[in-house]
């Protein structure tokens, strides 16, 4: 007994030692903690700070793309999606009454209220709402925050956005998100060339939070801004561009064409004012990317036709091996050793005609003999290099390819001169025709105008005019726009469908023929027809390049006439719009618009009414606040005058409306518009008489022509329709 309590106090002596050490040794480390504010060698103030810090990223947006005039190409938009937090774990930041969120939001959004009451009921943390919560515009956002609803969110997310839809899209280019990064990078045109400074970067918010995310109270806030991308304004003018869009769709739509490439440019400085094709494609949805990824005014070369005859003419006037009234005998011209280059004049074989004849007609067998007998094929080939036609141009877009200049064999150097056996691209014509139009200074092509800074707006960077050589001399321009406007007028001229009512036009037709799994093209349409032309002849302030590919043409019908459908109105518009007064127009004047700003409303329409323009009223009011087009531009033939007016803006009826005025009515009512598809409006989002608000989203959805009835012609002269 007395053993059992002896062994007993010594257990209880040693448990109370153990216990004692391990309290000392508790205390000890408690005072060393308090002391160093470390364990475990971390630093527990930044193991917590660690634990509570949130982040929440501060988005950036994208640079802007602008047109000459600052018009919107490309921009970023917050896009809004509706959320509903139904996790009652959030109190009070949950929906606690179902019924009555229902019942608000239905007023709102697009979906009714037993819909909506059916997502707040379910057993989920979260619900969104479908299409009816995506894409919601800020004014929607804002109108549903009034409302009050608890547990009712936004997230937040930048969009790219085309509001012009198909526009110039392959020189734009388009945006896609890398899987790798997670970044919005460009994969064409500008976005693509100019991805570096177009890209933003976002900013980041640091603080400290609970578990749900709020910000604990007194939490200190640390603030990363975030850098929007770099403006890119751009020398494309919206309103040519708009032009060429509007007639491109309409000869697709007529000749369903293969290809259609065409180009506006301002030749005194090398500006592009407008670029387009088809196919064609929307930068936002990607519908018809799969038909030609690449943009075929620059990364196209083909055998250009009759059009490079410009540039063999100008080189043999340069170097006095052009008299246009010596001779030459149409048929044939002989090339020893290979079959001999044919003539498609329209003059019978063995007869004599002049040489400035032979440029009227498109002679293949005038052009070859003046510039192999007379120019010499050495010095053409010098002149080729003159005119920038075997290098890059150097545009600043993206891919750029040049084509290859034919000129070992004797048969080659002859086709060259009129257009067959060596490809270039459409910009190489471009480039090279302003030297002519240009008083013989080639002026280098380019598309960007200036980068600025988008919170200060000051200029970064700007593109100057650059020369990119003189092949010719100004007497020499002179001459050959002299002898190219002749091409239209002249009794046997291949270009008399691309006369211009009031304006006097210099150019020249093309057709050649290209490649096919078959052999080389040949028959009916299957070439490609071309017209490079300026304006006016004097001092061309326009120089418009339009080829139209394998077009499916009808009885009567002849390769000029796509083409001239897409180059003549969008010359005559640009020249109107630019205010370039015509030389002469009989029987009628030019019409600029008036100032009707804080005039009646009724007065405008009827005085506008009695010169017989349709005039739209976007408005309830009695006094005019805004017009388009404004006051002094030169009013164009169908345009339709948008007046807008004090009070509620009510929708019209589009159905039928061009893009172009569709955009007129999108700026006036400062609506984001986003047109989809191409030619004139077949439907819209707005319904007929409700209410548009300013920054509402407005959908159009645009569709080619139907049948178009064919205007009676006068009998066709036959273009070089073959030039081998």
């Amino acid at each position: 007994m007395q053993l059992k309590q002896k062994n007993m106090k010594l257990g209880a002596a040693f448990l109370f030692v153990v216990f004692g050490l391990l309290f000392f040794a508790l205390i000890a480390r408690f005072f060393y903690i308090e002391a160093t504010g470390q364990a475990g060698g971390e630093v527990l103030a930044a193991k917590i700070e660690k634990k509570y810090e949130k982040q929440r990223v501060l988005e950036a947006k994208r640079g802007s793309i602008l047109d000459t005039n600052g018009e919107v190409i490309a921009e970023d938009t917050a896009s809004y999606t509706l959320f509903a937090v139904l996790d009652k774990k959030m109190k009070p930041n949950y929906v606690a009454d179902p019924k009555r969120t229902a019942k608000e939001l239905a007023k709102v959004i697009d979906m009714d209220e037993a819909h909506i009451y059916t997502l707040l009921i379910k057993d989920k943390k979260q619900v969104e709402f479908g299409n009816a919560g995506k894409d919601i515009s800020y004014e929607v956002k804002s109108n549903i925050e009034k409302l009050k609803l608890p547990g009712i969110a936004f997230s937040r997310e930048n969009k790219r956005f085309y509001p012009n839809g198909v526009f110039a899209s392959h020189l734009i280019g388009y945006v896609e998100k890398d899987e790798k990064t997670n970044e919005m990078i460009g994969k064409m045109g500008i976005e693509k060339f100019l991805n570096k400074e177009l890209k933003e970067t976002d900013g980041k918010l640091t603080f400290d939070g609970d578990k749900w995310g709020f910000s604990l109270p007194d939490s200190k806030e640390n603030v990363i801004a975030p850098v929007n991308g770099t403006n890119v304004t751009l020398t494309i003018d919206k309103k040519i561009q708009t032009f060429l869009e509007d007639s491109m769709s309409k000869v697709q739509e007529k000749y369903d064409p293969e290809q259609i490439i065409a180009i506006v440019s301002n030749p005194k400085t090398g500006e592009i004012l407008a670029m387009g094709q088809r196919p064609t494609f929307h930068p936002k949805t990607k519908e018809g990317l799969t038909d030609t990824w690449r943009n075929l005014a620059i990364e196209e070369p083909y055998e250009p036709g009759s059009t490079m005859k410009i540039f063999t003419l100008a080189a043999a006037v340069e170097e006095g091996a052009f008299n246009p009234n010596d001779t030459f005998v149409s048929g044939s011209y002989k090339i020893k050793g290979t079959k001999p280059i044919n003539d498609h004049s329209g003059m019978p074989s063995g007869e004599k005609m002049t040489f400035l004849e032979g440029i009227q007609r498109s002679s293949n067998v005038g052009v070859v003999t003046f510039a192999m007998d007379h120019l010499g094929e050495d010095k053409l080939r010098d002149y080729l290099t003159k005119f920038g036609l075997d290098r890059l141009t150097g545009i600043d877009l993206p891919f750029e390819k040049t084509g290859t200049i034919q000129y070992k064999y004797k048969r080659d150097k002859a086709m060259t001169s009129v257009g067959q056996a060596s490809s270039i691209t459409a910009i190489q014509q471009i480039q090279a025709a302003s030297a002519i139009a240009n008083n013989g200074k080639m002026m280098k092509p380019y598309v960007i105008k200036k980068l600025t800074d988008p919170s200060t707006n000051k200029t970064i960077q700007k593109t100057t005019p650059t020369m990119a050589g003189q092949p010719i001399s100004a007497e020499t321009a002179k001459k050959v726009r002299e002898y190219l406007g002749t091409v239209l007028t002249a009794e046997h001229g291949t270009g008399k469908k691309y006369k211009i009512d009031g304006y006097e036009v210099a150019g020249k037709t093309g057709t050649a023929q290209f490649s096919t799994s078959d052999g080389i093209s040949r028959g009916g349409g299957n070439y490609i027809f071309s017209f490079l032309g300026m304006a006016p002849l004097d001092d061309p302030e326009l120089v418009v390049y339009v080829a139209v590919k394998k077009p499916k043409l009808k009885a009567g019908e002849v390769g000029s006439d796509p083409v001239a459908e897409i180059f003549n109105p969008v010359m005559k518009s640009s020249l109107r719009y630019l205010n370039i007064e015509p030389a002469h127009i009989p029987n009628q004047t030019s019409e600029k618009i008036s100032d009707y700003t804080n005039q009646p409303v009724k007065s405008a329409v009827e005085n506008l009414g009695k010169s017989g323009y349709e005039v739209v009223t976007i408005g309830k009011g009695t006094t005019v606040i805004n017009q388009a087009p404004k006051a002094g531009t030169v009013l164009l033939e169908g345009e339709k005058i948008i007046i807008r007016t004090e009070g509620d803006m009510l929708a019209p009826d589009l159905t039928g409306w061009s893009l172009r005025d569709v955009m007129k009515l999108a700026s006036i009512a400062k609506l984001k518009l986003n047109a989809a598809g191409n030619g004139y409006v077949e439907s819209q989002n707005f319904k007929v008489g409700t209410i548009m608000k300013e920054a509402d989203y407005f959908l159009v959805n645009l569709k080619k022509p139907g049948d178009i009835v064919q205007e009676e012609m006068e009998p066709k002269d036959k273009e070089d329709e073959v030039v081998d």
